[in-house]
């Protein structure tokens, strides 16, 4: 089956047809749907024995990539990688699929499943989208006839100028380690990725410089003036200030920057707000920005 699982992140907030709320302590605020609004948590690792969902740019092009994170621990002992996939006709411009492209793709997968469970023991430990493909990534326990017997499905059933089929002795399981396993486990990435991902299902490409809005709420105009200081000293420009005597962290900082969207200069920009914040004893808010989509 053609797995589609977002990250596991249960602490976000609602998101509503018209605003965001966000709760720290007795803080409340709303923010229109202007932005996509990414509220900033914790940075414990991300917990194991589950699937994770990452984006990354390969040559200039976003690519999915899900992984079965439990495959770390549980090791069975499938010495042999098999890639399988095929291109799909309902595709948006960054190469992510329509919903005709994810009932093609769940057609190939499930096609594939069906006859590779007859041939020999497998395990689904990644699926990755890329330019218009969608690719399975299987370990098996043998070899012996599945070539064969997957090339025979594709002739009936499928287009075989489009299918990708790639079988290679893996015993250390490196390509799941070098290409699949994500190289930041922090929270803080994979909330960030979250709703990139969302950006990037409707057809976002990420690859250009927008806007970056951020908020950040202190307990006194000191904090605040000191804070925005620092981050002047970055390029920021401060976009608003704001006094709201009933909330926790009355004082209030929206500032903004021409910054890279791809998924490494967020979490590299938000990281580093978020390191400027901690040192004024402050709240960082959260990030948003103009999606842009193509069909």
């Amino acid at each position: 089956m053609y797995i589609n699982f977002t990250t596991f992140i249960a602490f976000l907030n609602q998101f509503v047809l018209s605003h965001f709320k966000f709760i720290l302590g007795t803080l409340y605020f709303r923010i229109s749907l202007v932005f996509l609004f990414i509220i900033i948590n914790s940075s414990s690792s991300y917990s194991q024995g589950e699937w994770a969902e990452y984006l990354i740019h390969r040559d200039k092009k976003l690519m999915s990539i899900q992984v079965d994170m439990e495959f770390v621990d549980i090791k069975p002992n499938y010495k042999n990688l098999l890639i399988i996939g095929t291109r799909f006709k309902g595709c948006l411009k960054n190469g992510f699929p329509t919903e005709e492209g994810l009932n093609e793709l769940y057609t190939f997968s499930d096609s594939t499943e069906i006859i590779l469970s007859k041939i020999t023991k497998n395990k689904l430990v990644g699926v990755i989208t890329y330019r218009c493909y969608g690719l399975d990534v299987y370990y098996i326990k043998d070899t012996i006839n599945v070539r064969k017997n997957l090339e025979n499905l594709y002739l009936r059933e499928f287009d075989t100028t489009n299918v990708y089929l790639y079988i290679k002795k893996d015993k250390s399981k490196e390509y799941y380690y070098e290409k699949l396993f994500p190289k930041n486990l922090s929270s803080d990435y994979f909330l960030a990725q979250e709703y990139l991902i969302e950006m990037a299902n409707e057809g976002d490409k990420l690859d250009d410089k927008r806007k970056v809005t951020h908020w950040a709420y202190f307990r006194n105009s000191k904090k605040r003036d000191k804070f925005e200081k620092n981050i002047k000293a970055f390029d920021f420009q401060i976009d608003s200030v704001a006094v709201n005597k009933d909330d926790k962290y009355p004082y209030h900082l929206q500032f903004s920057k021409e910054s890279l969207v791809d998924p490494q200069s967020i979490f590299e920009l938000t990281n580093l707000i978020k390191v400027l914040a901690n040192s004024s004893n402050s709240i960082y808010g959260g990030w948003g920005f103009d999606p842009k989509t193509e069909e």
